[in-house]
């Protein structure tokens, strides 16, 4: 005899078939229709037990209606799910309320003890911020970027951190700073930026409108949107 989620059944070593897991009234699971899609939480909960334990991170890079992310939340492992289109709203933030809420009684509620709490953060994937031109045959800053968005995107791309502060849009070290900016750069535009480090600080600008031939300290470089941005996006083939 063995103790099962809180019960003693009988036990035997488990095989690679796995035909007691049934899924009875798996339909109601979550709280969210998704026919022929879901997935029993029990399953789930079963390859959780023997490849991860509490704490580990749980990716599930196609949620689904978000059985995987409702039953490592439930399991006290930490978790990423991604999915698109409405189904995120619909199915998987409404799945994960109801568990953090303690709304949804289903699945592996009772057999965990599931009592509700916790949270997570959802994000939504942004636009590109590099487009084609309408009419010529170059790339451009996607314009509905605004330009605290231009700012946090290049940050990213360069692997700065992005926190604005004084003349600076983020750092990637004590001493490394970033600036970026839409107005025209010169020599005096980068000599009033100079005047903000400290010895041993670098900082890298990222411009829209640069002048040409000029001469730069050695501790700072210039960099031209978006010509210096291309090489460092993918972009999807096209389909001619």
């Amino acid at each position: 005899m063995k103790k099962i989620d809180g019960r003693y059944v009988t036990g035997e070593p488990l095989t690679t078939l796995w035909d007691d897991l049934l899924s009875n009234n798996l339909h109601n699971e979550g709280g969210v229709d998704f026919p022929k899609g879901k997935k029993p939480e029990a399953l789930i909960k079963r390859c959780f037990e023997i490849a991860t334990n509490e704490g580990d991170w749980v990716l599930d890079s196609f949620l689904g209606s978000g059985t995987t992310a409702a039953v490592a939340h439930k399991m006290n492992r930490r978790w990423i799910g991604i999915e698109m289109g409405e189904q995120a709203y619909t199915h998987c933030k409404k799945r994960l309320d109801s568990v953090i809420d303690d709304t949804d009684t289903n699945g592996i509620s009772k057999a965990v003890n599931w009592q509700g709490g916790g949270g997570y953060h959802f994000y939504e994937l942004a636009p590109s911020l590099l487009v084609k031109n309408d009419k010529l045959p170059v790339y451009q800053i996607n314009p509905t970027y605004t330009f605290n968005m231009l700012c946090e995107a290049i940050c990213k791309i360069e692997g700065f951190k992005y926190k604005p502060q004084d003349v600076f849009h983020g750092h990637s070290s004590e001493k490394r700073f970033i600036h970026v900016t839409t107005e025209f750069v010169n020599a005096e535009y980068v000599r009033s930026l100079s005047q903000h480090l400290d010895e041993g600080q670098s900082l890298l600008i990222y411009a829209t409108k640069i002048q040409s031939d000029m001469m730069l300290p050695e501790n700072i470089e210039v960099k031209k949107i978006p010509k210096d941005l291309l090489d460092k996006c993918n972009f999807e083939s096209e389909v001619r």
